[in-house]
């Protein structure tokens, strides 16, 4: 078969160019979207941050509400709000359940099928603590951490009367004042030997008030 030449005239040049021009402008008018999108989010969550007396946990075992305490912690308390609002914890487990000491959850790991992942994650990134004069007893809300100044996503609600071992190592930064019954009845689920629920225990959503 011989070789075949294609005329190809300018019209096809000035298409090029038209489709060329269109998808940078929708590159760009994207990009801006999105920025102003994100703008407009950060606006939302800070003045959310500055009115925000409450968290109300939805979850499948039914709701409960936390009273945060901004004066006591409030760098922990705005990025709590800030990925409460984003729908971070949407669909997250309460993966690890200890009777007579805590229910932990806020790990967006947990929402994978394989349990041992479940307690690894986190946000990408960590802040330091904010140790302050409250005591770890029942009803705090507290960040979990793997250490000094390695705080995340991941919290912890105690259920025992105090646990004064961790006093000093976590930041305490709200407390239940409805729906103990709630977290109590989190807390009787059954477990596997690594403290995993059998049933899953899912935080449907947080809804900051």
């Amino acid at each position: 078969m011989g070789n075949q030449k294609t005329n190809i005239g300018p019209g096809f040049y000035l298409l090029i160019i038209f489709i060329l021009v269109a998808v940078f402008w929708l590159g760009y008018a994207f990009t801006n979207v999105s920025k102003n999108s994100e703008k407009n989010l950060s606006k939302d969550i800070a003045a959310k941050i500055n009115i925000a007396e409450k968290a109300i946990f939805q979850t499948n075992f039914g709701n409960f509400e936390i009273k945060l305490l901004k004066d006591k912690a409030p760098l922990t308390v705005a990025n709590f709000i800030k990925l409460a609002e984003s729908g971070f914890y949407d669909g997250t487990l309460f993966h690890r359940v200890i009777k007579d000491f805590m229910i932990q959850g806020g790990d967006p790991v947990s929402m994978l099928p394989d349990w041992s992942l479940h307690g690894t994650g986190g946000p990408g990134y960590t802040f330091d603590d904010e140790i302050n004069d409250e005591k770890i007893v029942r009803g705090v809300l507290a960040m979990a951490n793997g250490g000094p100044n390695t705080n995340g996503s991941q919290f912890f609600i105690v259920t025992v009367g105090e646990a004064p071992w961790l006093d000093g190592k976590h930041t305490v930064f709200g407390r239940v004042t409805r729906g103990m019954e709630v977290v109590d009845k989190i807390e009787s689920v059954a477990t596997n030997a690594n403290a995993h629920p059998i049933q899953d225990v899912i935080v449907h959503k947080i809804i900051i008030e």
